[in-house]
């Protein structure tokens, strides 16, 4: 019994070889070469962001201010205002206002307002907020489901 080897098709080339084309693609090699450039792109990537190490020059100026925290006037149940936790009376609300409009008219001023008090007292408080000089006013409301605000000190009576 002669050895040969079994072929698909019949033909065979002139070299001896089947030349019916591959139907399968190996990519064992194609998943190694994307993996070793992978993994140098992550060794890289931080070494890219520092820049150029170069000696910066001492100076003088001042910092860059940071964002400051806004202010916030509450009005409690009774439709009394507070500035932070201090009460105002309805004569200082206005004076004490502008007062702090006039240090940084730029500052956000957010006006907190109990659910039980009047929508017209708290915007007759949002007016004097305006009328004080504060272009940045937003109104605080409570998302469905989260905790309760808490009550200004001395706002318990």
């Amino acid at each position: 019994m002669a050895m040969g080897s079994i072929r698909a098709s019949g033909g065979d080339d002139e070299d001896g070889l089947d030349s019916a084309p591959m139907s399968e693609i190996n990519v064992t090699p194609m998943v190694d070469v994307m993996l070793v450039l992978l993994i140098i792109f992550m060794v890289a990537a931080p070494l890219m962001t520092t820049g150029v190490p170069v000696q910066l020059p001492k100076t003088t100026a001042a910092k860059v201010a940071q964002a400051k925290k806004p202010l916030e006037i509450s009005i409690d149940k009774d439709g009394q205002p507070f500035l932070a936790k201090e009460f105002l009376s309805a004569e200082a609300i206005l004076p004490r206002l502008r007062a702090l409009a006039a240090e940084d008219p730029s500052q956000v001023m957010l006006v907190r307002g109990d659910r039980d008090v009047p929508y017209g007292k708290i915007m007759e408080v949002m007016g004097l907020v305006g009328q004080a000089g504060f272009t940045k006013v937003s109104l605080i409301a409570q998302s469905p489901g989260g905790p309760l605000p808490t009550a200004p000190a001395g706002a318990t009576r």
